[in-house]
């Protein structure tokens, strides 16, 4: 008979297997403390325990009373994810609670030393805050130490069951403390550390909009974690309040444009939504060709002019010179408002200087385009008298074409008196004696009068001149130095 060896363990096997335990066991003490929240997958529910694995060696062991809901029925099962407090370290195991159950002060001095979570049920609104009902005992919780996004309507957490944190428990249970916003507070900064070993600047991150303010908007990048994106950075577009472009539950991507800290500790990260989706006057070209007619919405006014978004973020500008053929416009407000769709025809696109020229008038079409079918020599044309000059009258005869009574011609007339008494503002009955379609000019006669050759040109160039000291022409300079004071700026 030969005997079975049986054999043993070497040393060095025996020391090392001690030590992956001793390791295991020192990595579960300093990641794992009680009061710390974690999440785990559940393994297996048996009896009354609820195993679950932690991310470490040594699984968590929880109550089966936490997984029951309001009816008796198992929350969770084996494969779920669940979110627990840890109430106890062992080499054998980690005790778990989704929060901190019993009752007397013994437990709530417990609860309070290790700084767990427990239930505790809005009782009634008192002076100062609220009476809660915790573990057996009667609670205040301080307005200051509420949820605030609850503090707008105080009646409406009455019955509600939360978690709380203990801050004191004085004269044997008589005087206990509890803060809401501790707990929110402790909960935030611990997804704020998670978040920061990720979140780098320049990332792209997509997220919830929680609240607005009257400089920008709140995302929430993680539970209880916000980062603001402010008004000039919420849209190509001017935006005078967050509500015009985004609404709280709206899910946006922003990008991350620092990250850093105030005196006091504090982290703020800045977002930027616009830059997220990309600079507007990159494609403006392509989808913004010259000659053609678009329409746009009117952002804002200005002495010389008025600027028109055409795309989000891409504006172009209606000189005032461009507003209208048929009369002078000395303020854009004479034809234009804020916030009105107009039709406008792209006369210019410079994106490298991201300028854009517009044209109200030549959108609606040259009214010279048919006069000569219009206003053809010898015809009887009415119209009304624009303004008297040296050199005869001036006649608008629709709008955007003016013609010229010349003085000596008016003067030879069978009627000159009557001619003589006409001011701005009045009718007259004229024939077409000469056009010129490409100087844009019509002479007129009384009727029955001869034809004759074209208005000396001087008449045309005082009519002109006197427009040009109206201000249409100073205000083409003043413009661009506007222009370049405001691109400045």
């Amino acid at each position: 008979m030969t005997e079975e060896k049986i054999e043993t363990p070497a040393p060095e096997d025996a020391i090392e297997d001690f030590a992956a335990l001793l390791a295991a066991h020192s990595a579960s003490s300093e990641r794992l403390q009680p009061g710390q929240k974690v999440s785990g997958t559940v393994i297996a529910v048996t009896g009354e325990s609820v195993f679950v694995d932690v991310g470490i060696k040594v699984d968590g062991i929880m109550e089966r009373k936490d997984i029951l809901d309001a009816q008796g029925q198992e929350s969770v099962g084996p494969g779920d994810s669940v979110e627990a407090w840890v109430i106890g370290v062992s080499p054998q195991e980690i005790r778990l609670s989704r929060s901190m159950s019993g009752s007397g002060v013994a437990a709530l001095e417990e609860a309070r030393d290790a700084g767990l979570p427990v239930d505790g049920r809005v009782t009634a609104v008192c002076k100062g805050g609220y009476s809660v009902e915790v573990l057996g005992k009667t609670a205040f919780c301080p307005g200051s130490q509420m949820d605030g996004a609850a503090l707008g309507d105080a009646d409406s957490l009455v019955g509600r069951t939360l978690q709380f944190l203990i801050i004191r428990v004085e004269n044997r249970g008589r005087n206990v403390v509890v803060s809401r916003r501790a707990l929110l507070e402790r909960e935030r900064l611990e997804q704020l550390e998670v978040l920061l070993e990720r979140l780098k600047v320049n990332d792209t991150v997509e997220g919830r909009i929680s609240r607005l303010a009257s400089f920008g908007a709140f995302m929430e990048l993680a539970p209880a974690v916000e980062g603001m994106i402010h008004l000039s950075e919420l849209s190509w577009s001017r935006v005078g309040a967050a509500d015009e472009v985004v609404s709280p539950g709206d899910v946006v991507r922003a990008k991350v444009l620092a990250i850093s800290k105030n005196d006091k500790g504090q982290v703020r990260i800045s977002l930027s939504r616009k830059q997220a989706q990309g600079d507007p006057w990159l494609e403006a070209p392509e989808r913004l060709k010259a000659g053609t007619v678009v329409q746009g919405k009117v952002m804002r006014l200005a002495p010389f002019g008025a600027f028109v978004e055409l795309l989000p973020g891409v504006e172009g500008l209606i000189h005032i010179s461009e507003m209208s053929w048929g009369k002078r416009i000395n303020k854009p407000e004479e034809v234009l408002n804020v916030g009105e769709t107009v039709s406008v025809k792209i006369k210019d696109v410079n994106a490298d200087a991201r300028r854009i020229s517009l044209s109200l008038r030549d959108a609606e079409g040259d009214p010279w385009q048919d006069a000569a079918q219009r206003f053809a020599v010898g015809a009887t044309v009415s119209g009304t008298v624009e303004s008297r000059t040296q050199y005869g009258l001036f006649v608008s005869l629709a709008p955007g074409i003016t013609g010229l009574l010349p003085a000596g011609v008016m003067k030879n007339a069978r009627n000159a008196g009557q001619y003589g008494k006409l001011d701005k503002g009045d009718a007259v009955t004229l024939v077409v004696q000469n056009i010129d379609s490409a100087a844009r000019r019509i002479s007129l006669a009384p009727e029955g009068t001869e034809a004759a050759a074209m208005a000396d040109d001087k008449a045309w160039k005082q009519h002109a001149s006197s427009k040009a000291a109206s201000g249409d022409a100073g205000l083409g300079i003043m413009a661009q130095a506007l222009q370049n004071a405001m691109k400045k700026k």
